[in-house]
């Protein structure tokens, strides 16, 4: 515990002074007040993040957590959870949907096997994946805790470590994953955390037909029975119904907050990684910003328990950190007119004739 106790303590503020810097040059842009809306929004808001004017955001990264889950067991996916491995090989390849999209953006994908049910050791070892494998993937939750306490600990760590061994080469960080099954976790974290009932926030993850939704929703609702998750503790909410790379992320978010890194969260599992990251410190809610918002039913609900309005709504139920690679030329957009747009003065407009 010391070692996330050490960085919970880092986790600064917003800046003031360059949010006041950056809000003063975006008032006098030559444009109407604020005429580009939630971009000027975007842009005030990295200042403060960063604690820079401007902001830089070049370096991109996006970090894609890989993990399995023993509920899969209970036929809560339409996917077997041998995909995982099959994926985690696809992205490596630069095949998946990620791949395209980060190359549109300009980011760099790395994958961490955090918890894959499956051999990667060959892919760590030629440096094409990071290896922080905590177990072949989770129990099954609707039998007893998905993780130990302990486990749980070394998941939202494993993902502070990443923050920390990518921050030199990076200033916006990415949220993703891939983990057949992980739906299921998140709706009952979500469930949880906002007080919902399950089916409120349960969807059809992989396209799973209603017999095998009302079979998910069943076995969440065992889950959470079972286990009795204390609702003031992250680490045993996250133990009991959570996954590893729900927990991955969550300690990529604590430890890119840590830095003044911006972290762009992507879909329904990012989000329930975020809201264990904001449960262990409030702070990091300053440091995310909300790419988009899914297909997923409990997405919605989990956004509005962060207080975050989603940059997109394009309907994706994807993963994989998709979201996330599409909000990042919107954030350099809000740089770019906080940078590259002229002031009245500096352009000889006048302010009174716009």
């Amino acid at each position: 515990m010391r070692f996330l106790e050490t960085i919970i303590q880092q986790i600064p503020r917003p800046d003031g002074e360059a949010r006041s810097a950056a809000r003063a040059r975006l008032e006098q842009l030559t444009m109407p007040y604020w005429a580009l809306g939630r971009l000027m929004d975007l842009a005030e808001e990295l200042a403060g993040m960063t604690g820079q004017m401007p902001p830089n955001v070049g370096r991109k990264t996006i970090v894609t957590m890989a993990a399995d889950h023993g509920v899969t067991a209970q036929g809560v996916s339409g996917y077997p959870r041998e995909v995982t491995v099959q994926m985690v090989h696809n992205i490596v390849n630069g095949g998946a949907s990620i791949n395209a999209l980060a190359r549109l953006a300009g980011a760099m994908v790395v994958v961490v096997d955090i918890g894959v049910a499956g051999d990667l050791s060959d892919l760590a070892e030629k440096g094409q994946i990071i290896s922080k494998k905590i177990a072949n993937g989770t129990q099954d939750m609707t039998q007893g805790p998905a993780m130990s306490r302990e486990e749980a600990l070394r998941a939202i760590e494993a993902g502070i470590e990443i923050a920390q061994e990518l921050g030199a080469t990076t200033d916006i960080f990415g949220t993703g994953e891939m983990g057949i099954g992980n739906t299921t976790p998140s709706s009952a974290l979500v469930s949880i955390y906002g007080r919902i009932p399950v089916s409120e926030v349960t969807g059809r993850g992989t396209g799973i037909d209603d017999g095998q939704l009302a079979n998910k929703i069943a076995m969440i609702e065992k889950a959470i029975q079972i286990n009795a998750p204390d609702m003031t503790d992250p680490l045993d909410i996250l133990s009991k119904v959570g996954g590893f790379e729900i927990g991955g992320i969550a300690g990529l978010i604590l430890g890119a907050a840590a830095q003044r890194k911006p972290i762009l969260v992507d879909g329904f599992i990012s989000t329930a990684g975020a809201l264990i990251a904001a449960h262990i410190e409030p702070l990091t809610k300053n440091f995310m910003i909300a790419s988009h918002r899914s297909m997923e039913i409990g997405h919605r609900i989990a956004l509005d328990c962060l207080g975050k309005k989603p940059l997109l709504d394009l309907d994706l139920r994807l993963g994989e950190g998709t979201g996330a690679a599409l909000a990042m030329p919107f954030v350099e957009a809000a740089v770019r007119i906080l940078t590259e747009v002229a002031t009245f003065a500096e352009a000889s407009v006048s302010k009174a004739g716009t």
